[in-house]
């Protein structure tokens, strides 16, 4: 018997929670409740991987007319329907949401569609007045993004109010050099957007090793992408302010849809065109601005420190290795803690969780090695250290080929791919490994296998080659290009 009325209360219907959720009851017997505010799926799959790869797939046949033909095939190209896709990407996220519910009814876990807060160590509090009791506690509510502190900011739109606009804009601004600001800037580009990105550093991508961002990078401006670094918003404001026109347009849709959406994404993705100065002194005036600017921990208003959770400096709930929070009762996985903010990440810290709680198996999560891919265009996938990061820690050496892949090469266009080792002279393993190529995502994730078991250089080179493909310069590179 037990003094609660949940051994487990889940806040957050993402993926991680939701994993969670469903382990502990289906796995470990425990009587499970979870509270999600808006749809089961969260981030990922209503309003990040899922719509945004899908939003790639449709930018990527852009170019592929025009290739056919270099192969014979007599192929035009055609318009893009938006509204078409819009209606068909709904339909696929209304259905994965209902999996995810099905999933967790299937598994025995009590749902409530509401917002949940922390009243108590063991009780949480619904918006709809209901307080239950649970014995352990798990915050699985991710992160949200963010616009910068710059008057009239609330003119741009971020990453989640993409996927709710009535129509495309024939002209965007992405302020950000991340990962999501550049995946966008190739969707809108391939989906026929006029592109221009300002981000204030030196190079996109930081963090990631230096020649394959520098790849990427040259590919996207290749590509049409106007890409200014060393470039910020200095001013913005409407279009009308300044007596410009845009040479997009605004936005479609009724007064009501309008109204809507400001209100359901606090977007300005209806209202008018937006005049902006950067910090090089030009100016311009875009249908959009698309903040991609960074994203902060859902925690805020969550009652979490009153019962004495710590949060960092950007609202990350701290949690140990076992993602236990100072309170013994209240752990915390997912976006929300900062930590490694990818998909299958918060999925393995939510199986961790239940081995270490419920199953008597404590299990510290494992964020070494882990593989990921950036959906740019050209892809970009990546395990390990980058060259940079490689060279501080110890001496290593450096293998890499950037070369025109057969397909493209024959179809006469500029793209070109990279595959580079990053191996330590004195253990021979392979430190990491990246790759700029289409479909990088794919290859990195079998090469995420050898070097997470640990393979040398010698392990590469004694694997046979699959030829012809672009992934076979992974084992055939011999001669390192430099030590560092």
């Amino acid at each position: 018997m037990t003094d609660f009325d949940y051994d487990l209360f889940v806040i957050g219907g993402g993926s991680g929670g939701v994993r969670a959720a469903r382990v502990a009851a289906s796995e470990a017997g425990a009587k499970v409740a979870l509270a999600e505010e808006d749809r089961y799926g969260g981030t990922c799959v209503i309003r990040g991987c899922v719509p945004k790869k899908l939003m790639v797939f449709a930018s990527e046949y852009a170019g592929m007319p025009d290739e056919a033909q270099a192969y014979g095939w007599d192929m035009q190209r055609g318009g893009f329907d938006w509204p078409a896709f819009k209606t068909k990407l709904n339909a696929e996220l209304d259905r994965l949401e209902q999996v995810y519910r099905r999933l967790l009814s299937e598994s025995g876990v009590e749902t409530f569609d509401a917002r949940a807060t922390v009243s108590g160590q063991h009780e949480v509090t619904l918006s709809d007045g209901q307080t239950k009791s649970a014995k352990h506690i798990l915050v699985a509510t991710g992160g949200h993004p963010v616009r910068p502190d710059l008057p009239n900011a609330h003119l741009g739109i971020v990453s989640d109010d993409i996927f709710h606009l009535e129509n495309l804009p024939k002209s965007v601004l992405i302020v950000g050099g991340g990962y999501i600001a550049c995946e966008f800037a190739g969707i809108l580009n391939g989906l026929g957007v006029k592109v221009t990105q300002y981000y204030r550093g030196a190079q996109i991508l930081r963090g990631f090793d230096d020649e394959a961002r520098g790849l990427v990078a040259e590919q996207m401006r290749e590509r049409g992408i106007d890409l200014k670094v060393g470039t910020n918003i200095l001013e913005m404001a409407p279009a009308k302010e300044h007596d410009s026109t845009s040479e997009g347009g605004a936005m479609g849709g009724t007064a009501q849809d309008r109204a809507d959406l400001a209100q359901m994404h606090e977007s300005a993705a209806t209202k008018g065109p937006v005049w902006v100065k950067s910090t090089s002194g030009t100016e311009g005036v875009f249908d959009v601005v698309l903040f991609a600017t960074g994203r902060d921990p859902n925690s805020k208003d969550m009652g979490l420190e009153a019962q004495g959770v710590k949060l960092g400096r950007r609202g990350q709930i701290e949690v140990d290795a076992y993602s236990q929070t100072a309170v013994p009762s209240i752990y915390a996985i997912g976006d929300v803690t900062d930590r490694v903010n990818l998909t299958p990440v918060a999925i393995r810290e939510g199986m961790a969780f239940v081995e270490t709680v419920f199953k008597g198996n404590p299990t510290a999560v494992d964020h070494d090695l882990i593989p990921s891919a950036i959906f740019t265009q050209p892809e970009m996938g990546t395990v390990g250290l980058g060259e940079e990061a490689a060279r501080e820690q110890e001496p290593v050496e450096i293998y890499c080929t950037s070369f025109r892949p057969m397909r493209t090469a024959f179809a006469e266009k500029p793209d070109r791919v990279l595959m580079k080792l990053i191996v330590s002279i004195k253990t021979r393993k392979v430190l990491g490994c990246h790759i700029v190529a289409p479909n990088a995502g794919e290859m990195i994730q079998l090469a995420g296998v050898a070097i997470k078991m640990g393979a040398t250089k010698e392990d590469f080179d004694r694997t046979v080659a699959v030829h012809p493909t672009m992934s076979e310069e992974i084992v055939t590179m011999r001669s390192p290009m430099r030590t560092a």
